[in-house]
């Protein structure tokens, strides 16, 4: 598996996650705004961030997932995460992203995705990558549709968040269909990785 290493955009720049990062996954993902739409544990307090944090760090050195702290590339302030868990055996990965909430509606999710997907179909050389959202979560579905990803369905009640049965959206995205929209989305040049 290749190495995950910085990726830049126009205004990001996403890079490996740090131990002194938790500080930051903490303030921002601490929010019940930014949980009640992922998958992150809630309360989010600052071992639980620790936790996280070296998690990330864990499995990526096991070679079963890829993620980045999203920063902002001016300052390198992070505002979120992004990754992709692994199943190399099948060339597949499940994407999952958050960013705090305020740096939500400004098209930094959308850009972190694109350069995401650009880095798991072009250096991981995966073949289909695909991204589970809550339907509650309506934004991430314009995000992960933004990027050309296809809906595949609904699983029903398929997750239980704050005591309610939340159905989950799939969408998906295979290499050649990446390929194929690749120029025309938005016309974002793609990341530049380093």
């Amino acid at each position: 598996m290749a190495v995950a290493m910085t990726l830049h955009t126009s205004r990001l720049l996403l890079r490996p996650f740090e131990p002194a990062d938790a500080e930051a996954v903490h303030h921002l993902a601490g929010s019940r705004d930014v949980a009640a739409g992922t998958f992150l544990p809630h309360p989010m307090d600052r071992q639980a961030a620790h936790d996280w944090v070296t998690g990330r760090l864990t499995d990526q050195s096991a070679g079963t997932s890829v993620t980045f702290a999203v920063t902002l590339a001016e300052s390198g302030q992070v505002i979120g995460s992004i990754g992709l868990e692994l199943v190399l055996a099948h060339e597949q990965g499940r994407l999952s992203y958050w960013l705090g909430k305020t740096y939500w509606n400004r098209g930094y999710g959308t850009e972190a995705v694109r350069a995401l997907l650009d880095y798991g179909f072009t250096s991981l050389k995966l073949h289909r990558i695909y991204a589970p959202h809550f339907h509650t979560n309506p934004a991430s579905g314009r995000v992960l549709q933004k990027v050309g990803m296809t809906h595949e369905g609904r699983l029903r009640e398929h997750y239980l968040r704050f005591g309610t049965r939340i159905d989950v959206e799939m969408y998906g995205l295979l290499r050649q269909e990446f390929i194929a929209c690749r120029p025309v989305i938005d016309g974002e040049p793609p990341p530049r990785e380093s």
